[in-house]
């Protein structure tokens, strides 16, 4: 079975909850047609919701029921995450994002910029209303933090780098909003503390990065162009092992091992959880990082 039906299974413990998120998501967008049409069908259309449903399990693994409050908070980093899809299909030049029309490609590259921002002002706005410093905090960091790790990827093209700065960047690129969609879920919960999960969404973001790098490389992933990464001069593990994007063999056995140290950092935090069904999918997502 393949990691996206598996991971459906997984999701479906938590379709009640993403579909209000969904509903937050859509709520908001109050712009001209047809742009208002277009931008809601994007942030609708099938997606894996990686991050709410991670946060969801863990919320509960840990027996606790989500309140609006989180809710709402993980629809705004469902949103900045949807927003930078849209930027990036305008920095890559993509015609199709989840078997539709790009923004930019139905309309213009002015109005893809302008839809991000309008969705990352949305989001802010919803996180203004939680009246949470330390949450506003986070996430204006993870917002820096990611267009930080995009300018570094620009400037470095075709430079094969080190491994320490390729974790870097897939902490900016990816593992930070994972590691905010955990710690400021559960620092709206009146039982749990952040502590222990620090790590937890940190290491699972720079897995799924690394996952994803991989399927890249070994083009089993047909939603996605293969090679792309190494045809735009981005050279991500697997090139950095080997030392030669024209021979990744040694690079590509490095990686895996690479995925497999971040998921058991992962899997360490989740040892002490409550056996329930909510902990057995958390450990069963991980699993499934692992097979690429």
């Amino acid at each position: 079975m393949s990691f996206n039906d598996d991971y459906i299974k997984i999701k479906k413990l938590v379709a009640p909850e993403l579909e209000i998120i969904e509903q937050k998501m859509v709520n908001p967008i109050n712009i001209q047609e047809p742009l208002k049409t277009h931008v809601t069908n994007f942030l609708k259309s099938p997606s894996k919701r990686i991050r709410p449903t991670l946060a969801i399990l863990l919320s509960k693994a840990l027996e606790e029921e989500l309140s609006n409050e989180q809710l709402e908070l993980l629809s705004a980093i469902e949103i900045v995450h949807n927003a930078s899809l849209i930027h990036d299909d305008i920095i890559d030049d993509c015609e199709i994002r989840r078997g539709h029309k790009t923004i930019s490609a139905e309309f213009n590259n002015k109005l893809g910029v302008i839809s991000g921002d309008y969705l990352l002002s949305i989001a802010m706005e919803k996180i203004g209303e939680l009246n949470s410093i330390e949450i506003l905090k986070e996430f204006s960091h993870n917002i820096k933090k990611m267009c930080i790790g995009e300018i570094n990827q620009n400037f470095n093209r075709y430079k094969i780098g080190t491994i320490e700065e390729y974790i870097e960047k897939s902490k900016n690129k990816t593992g930070y909003l994972f590691e905010t969609a955990i710690i400021c879920n559960l620092l709206l919960s009146p039982k749990t503390s952040t502590d222990k999960f620090k790590n937890f969404g940190l290491n699972v973001g720079i897995a799924f990065q690394i996952r994803d790098d991989l399927l890249n490389i070994l083009s089993t992933d047909t939603t996605k162009p293969s090679n792309n990464d190494i045809e735009e001069g981005i050279y991500n593990a697997p090139i950095i092992y080997s030392g030669d994007p024209k021979d990744l063999t040694s690079g590509i056995e490095k990686t895996r091992s690479l995925l497999n140290n971040y998921v058991q950092e992962a899997e360490q935090v989740l040892i002490n959880l409550k056996d329930n069904q909510y902990t057995i999918a958390l450990k069963k997502f991980l699993e499934l990082l692992k097979d690429v």
